[in-house]
Order: structure tokens, then C-alpha cells, then sequence
């Protein structure tokens, strides 16, 4: 019994000084900074004007979610959605995910100071990419639209570019893996041109309803979200070729 008393007390003692120990050399060591964004006004800019670009069809999107949700009807309602929710929820929330923090892989800085936040945000929006794709696909082939709504040039350009949009967010991520920095780039710029593609068609539809007084609807409203997307593909070639810069051959330099 007289051991088993000496073997805890010195068993205590010793937590007790290791403790006193592990306590005083943290005191000791300096205090660990928490990272901070030092970002230039040039990319501040770049944020607000992405986030403001996204941020009528976002906006309406999370109202949808909300709706589908159980909350209060804010927007007309949308039989499709009602009949199945699941993909549209899924398209909405992904969608947001994707424009929003994709938005933030176009900064330098951050991915110059905090390496591993860009990977780790990288991951992120490349499933939110290739999940918004996948559920614009199921969306376009199973939901029944109005002639109004959605005719068969919308059809297939929807199908090309959700499809196109998948396999290049793949791409990316299979080039950054070997090495290759300015196809992973160039890839998702042209990713996120097509998936930025509701915020172009949301611009374009409020500019002709103020010019012509009426929603557009038909072949003309068709017309013009392939043009949205035909928009946001040239901004991007133009952004890879003055900004990224692919490489030079050796026969060039």
C-alpha cells in the first residue's frame, strides 16, 4: 500500500513539472501571427467588380434555395423546381460556391503568400465546378422547358458547354498535377468563364428589358444567352493571352 502511495505521488509530481515545463517554454516562444491578405487596389478591384457581377443571380439563386426550403414565395413560381428540387438546389448552392470563391483564385498575392489556401480553395470550387455542370446537364436534358424558355440551339449549346465546362475543370486539375501551371490555369479561366455565364445573361437580359420594355423571350431570348457565354469565352481567351502568357518555345526565345 506504501508503494502504491509513493509510485502516485511521484507520478503526479512528475505531470505537475512537465507541465510547469511545457507551460514556460510556450511563454517563452514568440507567438505565432495569424496570416494576413496584403492584396494590392488593383485586386481589390478585381474582387468587388466579381462579387457585384455575381451577386443579382446569386442573390436570386440562394432566394430560390430558400423557397425550396420552405420559406416564404419571394420569387415567381417555378414549377420544375417544385417537382424535383434536389438538382436545382444542388446547381444554386455550387454555382454560388464556384463564381463566389473561385473569385479568389484570380489574386496573385494570395497565391503567392498562402500557397496552401489557394490548393485547399482550389479543391473546393473544382467539385462545386464540376457538380454545377453535372446538375446544369441533368437540369437541361430532364426538365421540361416552354419553347419560350429554352429552344433547341439553347438546348445544345447548354449540353456542349456543361459538358465542355466538366472536362476542362478536369483537365486542370490533371495538368496542375504534372506540373504544367499555365494549362491548369488557362483551363479554369475558361471553366469559370462558362460557369460565370448566368451573371453575363442576367446583364444582358436587364439591358434589353430597359431598352426595349419586354422581357426577352423565344429565339431572341435564346440568342442572347449564347451570346452571354460567346462574351465571357472571348474575355477569357483575351485574360489568358495578356495576363497568363503561355510559355514561349525554345525556337522563340
Amino acid at each position: 500500500m506504501l508503494d502504491t502511495n509513493r509510485f502516485g505521488s511521484a507520478r503526479l509530481r512528475w505531470l505537475f513539472e512537465h507541465c510547469l515545463l511545457v507551460t514556460v517554454a510556450r511563454m517563452m516562444l514568440p507567438a505565432r501571427k495569424a496570416p494576413k491578405f496584403h492584396l494590392r487596389k488593383s485586386e481589390w478591384v478585381v474582387l468587388v467588380v466579381i462579387f457585384v457581377y455575381s451577386f443579382i443571380p446569386g442573390f436570386g439563386g440562394l432566394i430560390r434555395v430558400l423557397e425550396l426550403a420552405g420559406g416564404p414565395q419571394i420569387a415567381p413560381a417555378n414549377l420544375r423546381a417544385l417537382l424535383a428540387p434536389t438538382p436545382i438546389i444542388l446547381h444554386i448552392l455550387c454555382s454560388f460556391l464556384f463564381c463566389i470563391v473561385g473569385a479568389v483564385q484570380f489574386v496573385p498575392s494570395i497565391r503567392r503568400q498562402h500557397p496552401a489556401a489557394h490548393r485547399v480553395i482550389g479543391r473546393v470550387i473544382a467539385i462545386a465546378g464540376c457538380m454545377s455542370a453535372l446538375t446544369g446537364l441533368w437540369m437541361t436534358h430532364f426538365y421540361v422547358f416552354p419553347e419560350a424558355l429554352q429552344g433547341v440551339a439553347l438546348y445544345w449549346v447548354r449540353i456542349v458547354l456543361g459538358t465542355a465546362m466538366t472536362s476542362l475543370i478536369i483537365w486542370s486539375v490533371i495538368a496542375i498535377r504534372s506540373g504544367n501551371v499555365f494549362q491548369h490555369s488557362a483551363s479554369m479561366v475558361r471553366a469559370y468563364a462558362i460557369g460565370q455565364g448566368a451573371s453575363t445573361q442576367t446583364v444582358l437580359g436587364i439591358a434589353w428589358i430597359i431598352a426595349a420594355g419586354s422581357e426577352a423571350m423565344g429565339p431572341l431570348r435564346d440568342g442572347l444567352m449564347i451570346f452571354a457565354w460567346v462574351v465571357n469565352l472571348i474575355a477569357a481567351e483575351i485574360f489568358i493571352r495578356a495576363i497568363l502568357r503561355p510559355p514561349k518555345r525554345q525556337g522563340e526565345l
